[in-house]
């Protein structure tokens, strides 16, 4: 009977999704160069007799067309046409689109030829190569990507997450071998310094990304030729483009994973449309998780993001954002201590913190142009602990006890003019930073002249200063608009280190060029010299006598090289190929361990806490393949290679292979779209394996059982090499619309052929199976490690993921 119940529920279910089927579709369409709306746009779904023309204001709506997903063109005199692939249109939730054409004196001679609509080409006029987009379509139906941004990112090419294992455990983004604090991130103009829930502080990357991909419209990577506009980004610049709230009705989402529930809402928050709102908030139950499968950390997050937009007049926007995370971690007993669960509990510190940053931008459009005005402020609360015992009631010593917060508060303004086919763009930018941070920590036992000192790091600091800086852009297109020349350049100062001041020091020039050889090739190139400063966990490092040790420190320096070919035989295909070579310069190095902070940043602990000295040099060259299908009816995929070489100098000044160095990355990612809205993606990735640095095993043996980890041998640092990493996810989705509300049940498995992971192997004591150390004597642990039974332990494990979820729209 209740088999026969469940089955004229399923068969009801399944009816109702066939006979509702009508969705809403609109948009806003503005020029790229003055943002302002664009009237009398032609606008059609292809393949279907559905069209518009935008009004005044530059919008369209498609009112109760069939759901599925759509091919939208865009055509306007005096203008590039443009297409948007896979827009899907819903019962649920309204398709809206932002769409910026771009006008076409502004476009290189080949996109308008033979009138093929180069949509899928990415470069633009500031950034002529180097440069990639996703949808937020694209980052929702990523195979292992779990909605996760960072983690989705890393599928371009040259880019690459958690290197030293490929587990994808972690988003460090790590592009072109450079380190993953080298990278800088901006939502709609305000930069976004924590992307990350428990992030590395000094560095940026996390386990899991904070920011909510049902408010993004596209996200784009540049991986060199930035724009002058951009500060502090030394080998990638992340742009998240958030959309706006619906103007006409109150709409939503729910989405329920394996470790995570959030609720998304959007809509009007007045009768005439003009203020909208996205907001929205996520709670991790990852703890339960754990807790089943006997792991013996608890971590637990909660992360909030809103955006409000008011329309002041038809020239003027403003906008209020915010993004905030808060982190919680713990640790719990296993039922099995196996060594990797007690090298879990003891390895590593637990880490609470919470974030946010909240800011305000205005638009003002003017003749033949915009400016913009940005005001922020962002703030990160992180305490870390660590015991000689994280679980037992007697914890033992307290080996690390850190507190922090970060503070900036920023303002950022721009302007931006075009006439004639001359673009121009300058700007200025101020913060003011504070930090304080307290420090006790044990750091070890050290070998010197023969003899073993204990070593501590205890102080606290608390200081603010300003961080400042200017540029200037302007581009160009010559000869018959077959040639795009760009230059520009920018300065940035502070008024906290001994050369802060000295701007013409740090002259960041770049120029790009881009020529078209035919109707589908264009051949680029770019050179450019991009600063950073070093981390505010370094800057406010004291000795013991409360001394800053950093305050020489100077800003570290990339020089890029790039030239590529780009190829687009169609308005929905592309290929390009690059070559790259990157030059560093004043490159923190660590006083004590004589390694580069580069090669640091992709763990749990905090970057940059230490004396260092910025004399270091550092390099990476290689070459990258890309290609790209957009969907255009069923079949969608994209197919990228990298090889590489990184490097950075030691303490002597020896070139030493870097941390981040895989030489080979492969990844390969198709999608089909079934019949009933059944859809299939898969992803493969193949990546080299990345150097590591042995234990020093006397001293390993001697601090382990209070740190809780080996101690690294740095004098053979990065020696050895892991073997390669190859995995692939795979996702189903099946959706079903009915009246006004869309399900879209998923199955998303990571690593489901089940292949090893790749890591060192740890340092360990052999354990015995309650938990408690094996000894040479059979007496308890000797503090010194002199009774223990050092083991490396192998590291290497297969992990699969499966995750059942569904996402509800209403």
């Amino acid at each position: 009977m209740r088999k026969c119940i469940l089955i004229a529920i399923l068969l009801t279910i399944n009816n109702l999704a066939i006979s509702q089927t009508k969705g809403n579709l609109s948009g806003l369409v503005i020029d790229k160069n003055t943002q302002m709306p664009i009237q009398g746009v032609i606008v059609k779904i292809v393949n279907t007799p559905f069209g518009a023309v935008t009004d005044s204001l530059g919008g369209y709506h498609f009112k109760a067309i069939p759901t599925g997903q759509y091919q939208v063109s865009f055509t306007s005199l005096g203008t590039l046409p443009y297409s948007l692939f896979n827009v899907v249109v819903s019962a649920g939730n309204e398709a809206n689109n932002l769409v910026e054409l771009t006008p076409s004196d502004y476009v290189l001679k080949e996109v308008v030829v033979n009138n093929m609509r180069k949509t899928v080409r990415t470069a633009t006029l500031e950034t002529p190569l180097s440069i990639q987009k996703l949808t937020a379509e694209e980052i929702k139906s990523n195979p292992g990507g779990n909605f996760d941004i960072s983690k989705v990112v890393q599928a371009l090419p040259g880019v690459t997450g958690s290197a030293s294992t490929g587990l994808g455990f972690r988003n460090d983004i790590i592009v072109r071998g450079g380190a993953p604090n080298e990278n800088v991130f901006y939502l709609d103009g305000i930069e976004i310094p924590v992307i990350n829930h428990f992030s590395t502080q000094g560095s940026a990357g996390g386990p899991q990304g904070i920011l909510n991909v049902s408010f993004i419209d596209e996200v784009k990577l540049s991986s060199s030729a930035f724009d002058a506009k951009y500060d502090n980004a030394l080998s990638s610049v992340l742009e998240f483009k958030q959309k706006r709230g619906n103007a006409e009705k109150i709409q939503g989402n729910i989405r329920l994973g394996a470790t995570e529930v959030a609720t998304t809402f959007e809509g009007p928050l007045s009768k005439t449309g003009k203020t909208t709102f996205l907001a929205s908030a996520r709670r991790s139950y990852l703890q339960f998780l754990f807790e089943a499968i006997d792991l013996p950390i608890r971590p637990n997050f909660w992360d909030f993001q809103f955006k409000v937009t008011h329309v002041i007049n038809p020239k003027t926007t403003i906008s209020f954002l915010g993004v905030g995370a808060i982190d919680e971690f713990a640790f719990a007993k296993p039922k099995d201590a196996t060594p990797e669960k007690i090298y879990a509990l003891n390895s590593g510190p637990s880490i609470n913190q919470w974030s946010y940053t909240v800011g305000a931008s205005l638009k003002k459009l003017i003749n033949k142009g915009y400016w913009n005005l940005a005001i922020s402020r962002n703030h990160l609360n992180n305490i870390n602990e660590k015991y000689e015992d994280n679980l037992s009631t007697i914890k033992g010593e307290k080996t690390f006890d850190y507190t922090s917060n970060e503070i900036e508060n920023k303002v950022r303004w721009d302007i931006t003019k075009s006439l004639l086919g001359l673009k121009w763009t300058a700007g200025t930018n101020i913060q003011s930073v504070g930090y304080d941070n307290s420090t006790n920590q044990f750091l070890g036992y050290y070998a010197i002249n023969s003899n073993y000192i204990k070593q501590y790091a205890t102080y606290s600091t608390d200081f603010t200063y300003k961080k400042y800086g200017a540029f200037f852009q302007l581009g160009k297109k010559a000869f018959n608009n077959r040639v795009g020349i760009s230059a520009g350049v920018r300065t940035d100062g502070n008024s906290f280190t001994t050369t802060g001041n000295q701007l013409m020091n740090r002259i960041s020039p770049r120029i790009g060029f881009s020529v078209v050889v035919s109707d589908k090739v264009t051949l680029s190139a770019s050179v450019g010299k991009y600063y950073k400063i070093a981390p505010n966990t370094a800057l406010g490092f004291k000795d013991l006598n409360g001394n800053y040790l950093n305050k020489n420190a100077d800003y570290i320096s990339s020089t890029h090289y790039v030239t590529g070919v780009e190829y687009i035989p169609s308005e929905s295909t592309r290929f390009t190929a690059e070559v790259f070579y990157k030059k560093y310069n004043n490159v923190p190095v660590s006083v004590q361990k004589g390694t580069s902070l580069s090669n640091l940043g992709a763990d749990f602990n905090i970057l940059g806490n230490e004396d260092i000295n910025t004399n270091g040099l550092g390099r990476s060259y290689g070459f990258e393949l890309f290609a790209q299908q957009k969907l255009t009816k069923r079949f969608f995929g994209v197919a990228s290679y990298s090889f590489f070489r990184s490097a950075y100098t030691n303490g002597k000044g020896e070139y030493i292979k870097s941390a981040w160095e895989n030489i080979h990355l492969l990844s390969l990612i198709g999608g089909y779209k079934f019949n009933r809205n059944w859809e299939l993606g898969i992803k493969f990735r193949y990546q080299g394996g990345t150097p590591y640095t042995p234990y020093d095993m006397n001293l390993s043996k001697l601090n382990f059982a209070t740190l809780g980890i080996g101690t690294l041998d740095y004098s053979k640092l990065n020696s050895l090499r892991n073997s390669a990493f190859h995995s692939s996810d795979i996702r189903v989705d099946k959706k079903y619309n009915y009246k006004n509300k869309t399900l879209d049940f998923f199955i998303d498995i990571t690593n489901w052929y089940g292949a090893k992971s790749v890591a060192p192997p740890y340092y360990v004591f052999a354990s015995n199976t309650d938990g408690t150390y094996k000894t040479t004597d059979g007496k308890v642990l000797q503090k010194d490690g002199s009774n223990a039974t050092p083991e490396l332990y192998d590291n290497n494990l297969v992990f699969v993921t499966p995750t059942f979820g569904f996402i509800l729209e209403f």
